[in-house]
């Protein structure tokens, strides 16, 4: 066995011979990006050997890292294995989730109706001319024979009930007792509500007597060490023994740590959290829940399941009331989960009757558009552009990431997240970028740089040394090396604007087919609802310019937020709610975008950056 100690996190931990950087890092709980499932495509997963374990850089490490960075002891953690002994430097995650947990917009004034319930109750004492047993006499006082109850609070009732004057508080959910308490707890129910992202899980605790939100709390998915998309997670888990669980254990254990921090905040005990309602798309359903998603990938598309789930926490490790009870949201389709069933929910998609679309960009882009009294619904495989990736200096919204990026009196002027040095350009940053260069007239329609050696009398002298031939073609130098946190320059490239091409344009195309479908125009829409964070941050004039949305009046697109989050927790709120969601994919019709032979013809289309 070798040992490897990672700093600043002063962890030390001990691996077999030929175990990758990334991997052991991981076995250490820290946290290391890998978005290509360590293939050593994306160049995220850099780290700095201190000592030893040097050795000659693998090919990857050439094609990802600059020579510079290579002298200083960089390598790419999913590539580098450990022969010897080492120290290993894991830069410190800044993630800015407060973005993820103030976000305006969303729902006010939750309707507090909820599932779960607490009565206090006296039982007359028991005597030999009242010998009914302690559990019927339970039931009796509260005038439900027929609740089912868990061996673990029947084996502590005799006692229970005797050490507390035969006064105490039952917890019911559903036909369930769930719980029983010394005293009178009443005044103190709470449960938690979910939004399981493929990038960023967010948790928020209320205080279900009120519907309050008393903590909300954030984290990066940690699955994403096996890919920043589902596809590449399913593969994982169908390929690799141990697998699935894996990728559960991830997810749940990410859970429980946004569970104590919200508990920590707020100083409430853990056993008076009596339920979580989670949202988030099908595959993150299915590994969330330990089931097998194998057959998600391939056509036909077909999940394990799409009804709602309800089981206990305690069967998947859950740290809140052990009996507690954990529901998942349905699914509408193989690539529409519960967290679109959440945005319904919010938006009151399923109540409105003007013609409105909700747009949910992601890694994973889902659409719904109600018309005419009609909701109907599809997915699109954007790919994790948005979320930095496959961008060659891409990250998420995180503390040094260009979030905007303008075109002002001739030049180019950057908002850094954090206001630190710039490290790299997340999704909202990446669209503002390409739209003003195209404003600045440095980009065709078409999505090509243009060329400054063939036509130099085109590129402002401000931008002649920033506009550039790189390995992958033209590039756009945002940030030089001077000003930048790593040193090196912070570009554009043509790739990058390619990766950006493709997402938006699946965006795009998978609204125009549900307005084809629903036999109007973009012209009749009346709305155009963003949910998430992306959807809140994005400018909307940027995302008009290159194409990513209809061209509609900007007063005509509006943030809502975590929709998805929202709506999750108003199902935990409100039995009306949840009576709603677990109805509400019975009333969406699934357009499957794969199986229509006009959609190539109109993402095509809607690759250019303008759209006229």
């Amino acid at each position: 066995m070798l040992k490897v100690k990672f700093i600043p996190q002063n962890k030390l931990i001990e691996v077999e011979s030929g175990t990758n950087l990334l991997k052991a890092a991981d076995q250490a709980g820290l946290y290391v990006e890998g978005d290509c499932a360590g293939k050593g495509t994306c160049g995220k997963c850099r780290v700095k050997v201190i000592e030893g374990n040097r050795g000659d850089p693998t090919d990857a490490e050439k094609e990802q890292l600059s020579d510079s960075e290579l002298k200083a002891g960089w390598v790419l953690a999913c590539t580098r294995k450990v022969e010897q002994n080492c120290v290993v430097e894991v830069p410190l995650q800044r993630d800015a989730y407060t973005r993820k947990t103030t976000m305006p917009g969303g729902v006010e004034n939750l309707e507090a109706e909820p599932f779960v319930e607490k009565i206090a109750v006296k039982l007359d004492l028991p005597a030999l001319k009242d010998q009914v047993a302690d559990l019927e006499r339970l039931l009796i006082k509260l005038d439900r024979p027929n609740l089912t109850v868990n061996l673990r609070e029947l084996a502590g009732l005799p006692a229970l009930l005797r050490n507390n004057g035969f006064s105490v508080t039952v917890v019911i959910s559903g036909s369930r007792l769930i719980s029983i308490e010394p005293g009178d707890t009443t005044d103190q129910l709470y449960g938690i509500a979910f939004d399981i992202g493929t990038t960023t899980i967010v948790g928020s605790l209320l205080d279900l007597k009120t519907a309050a939100v008393l903590a909300v709390a954030a984290a990066t998915n940690p699955q994403n060490i096996y890919g920043a998309d589902v596809i590449s997670r399913i593969t994982h888990a169908s390929q690799v023994k141990g697998g699935l669980k894996q990728l559960q254990d991830k997810v749940i254990g990410s859970a429980n740590e946004i569970i104590r921090d919200l508990l920590r905040q707020t100083k409430i005990a853990r056993d008076h959290v009596y339920e979580i309602v989670i949202v988030g798309n099908t595959t993150m359903s299915h590994f969330f829940m330990g089931v097998d998603p194998a057959y998600l990938a391939p056509a036909p598309f077909i999940p394990a399941y799409s009804r709602a789930l309800d089981v206990e926490a305690s069967e998947l490790g859950l740290k809140i009331n052990p009996a507690g009870r954990v529901v998942f949201l349905p699914n509408i389709a193989g690539y529409i989960g519960s967290d679109t069933v959440g945005v319904i929910l919010a938006t009151n998609m399923d109540r409105r009757r003007d013609i409105c679309a909700a747009i949910d960009i992601g890694t994973n882009g889902e659409l719904v558009l109600v018309a005419n009294g009609k909701l109907t619904a599809c997915s699109t495989a954007a790919g994790p552009a948005f979320e930095g990736a496959q961008i060659k200096q891409g990250m998420r919204a995180a503390a040094g990431a260009i979030e905007a990026v303008s075109y002002v009196n001739g030049d180019i002027e950057l908002s850094i997240i954090g206001n630190t040095p710039a490290c790299g350009i997340c999704g909202s940053g990446l669209i503002d970028a390409a739209a003003a260069l195209l404003d600045a007239g440095l980009i065709e329609p078409s999505g090509r740089f243009i060329n400054p050696e063939e036509n130099p009398d085109e590129v402002p002298a401000c931008f002649k040394d920033r506009l550039r031939r790189g390995p992958g073609g033209f590039e756009f130098v945002l940030v030089p090396g001077a000003k930048s946190e790593t040193g090196d320059d912070l570009v554009l490239t043509q790739g990058d604007l390619r990766e950006l091409q493709l997402a938006k344009g699946a965006i795009y195309a998978g609204l125009m087919i549900l307005l084809k479908e629903a036999g109007i125009s973009e012209n009749d829409l009346d709305q155009v609802l963003l949910a998430g964070a992306f959807g809140n941050y994005v400018r909307k004039e940027s995302a008009l310019t290159i194409g990513l949305l209809p061209q509609l009046p900007p007063e005509k697109i509006i943030a809502v937020g975590n929709a998805a989050g929202d709506g999750s927790k108003m199902a935990l709120a409100s039995k009306a709610v949840r009576a709603r969601a677990l109805t509400t994919p019975e009333k969406v019709e699934h357009l499957e975008l794969s199986t229509r032979p006009d959609f190539q013809d109109i993402f095509v289309n809607a690759l250019p950056f303008r759209n006229n």
